[in-house]
């Protein structure tokens, strides 16, 4: 059983790994006590009259207690990423992280923006942590890019992964848990679905063009992937089980 965990861990793409693992430790640091929440999360304040830089990343990895939410984070984290690494991004690396990049500074933008508007600064102001709405916005893009792909939520109703991020966030609103994580996890996704799939069709022009600096980071195969319109309707090939539903747990 060990072996086969760590075979699993090991065929994981780099980003996934990477960002899985960064996660798990620091929940597991907070859990025992090892790191304090409260050097952790998104601090406007402390970021820039303190120099506390690292509050805009560590943010992103702290996923509350070790409990069954947590659980259910850590499966779409490293499930979707995986998915979108392997698959969508696939030898583009580079691209990849640029999307996570992207995504978070997008929703930590929100953040900031919405704490000064009146009325609503409040709501904002109670949002500490955006790692599951980093989550859920790769959840968000994964079912843009796979919209045919045919899913079931507990084997109670079936359902195409156009719809999957509307049905979870329709099960966060029956389990009275907060839907705003949600809400800006969708909205970051859309906006970089928009500028870097629809926009650029529109106009001819890319406005996230991976910048050269990041592109150097990663030794990317340089070959691209086509996906055929009706890619998605393969579903058995790409969760691995010909033939079954991949199931929304």
């Amino acid at each position: 059983m060990a072996q086969a965990v760590e075979e699993w861990y090991r065929q994981m793409p780099i980003i996934t790994r990477s960002y899985l693992t960064a996660a798990v430790v620091t929940t597991v640091g907070c859990t025992l006590e090892i790191i304090s929440p409260y050097h952790l999360y998104l601090n406007p304040k402390l970021v820039v009259e303190h120099y506390e830089i690292w509050r805009l990343v560590t943010n992103f990895l702290y996923f509350r207690k070790m409990d069954l939410d947590f659980l259910f984070h850590m499966f779409f984290l490293a499930r979707y990423c995986k998915l979108l690494e392997e698959n969508s991004f696939r030898g583009r690396t580079a691209d990849f992280f640029y999307m996570l990049l992207f995504g978070a500074t997008v929703l930590t933008g929100i953040v900031l923006i919405g704490g000064m508007i009146p009325y609503i600064s409040e709501t904002f102001a109670r949002i500490l942590f955006l790692s599951n709405s980093l989550t859920f916005m790769m959840v968000y893009v994964w079912s843009k890019h796979n919209p045919f792909i045919h899913m079931s939520f507990l084997g109670l109703f079936t359902f195409t992964a156009a719809y999957l991020p509307w049905v979870l966030l329709g099960f966060s609103i029956l389990v009275g848990s907060s839907t705003w994580v949600d809400l800006l996890g969708m909205i970051a996704g859309h906006v970089y679905y928009f500028l870097e799939d629809v926009y650029p069709r529109m106009t001819g022009r890319r406005p996230l063009k991976t910048p050269s600096f990041i592109k150097a980071l990663f030794a990317d195969d340089h070959f691209v992937v086509a996906r055929p319109p009706n890619a998605g309707l393969d579903a058995g090939a790409r969760f691995g089980a010909i033939g079954q539903d991949p199931q929304v747990q």
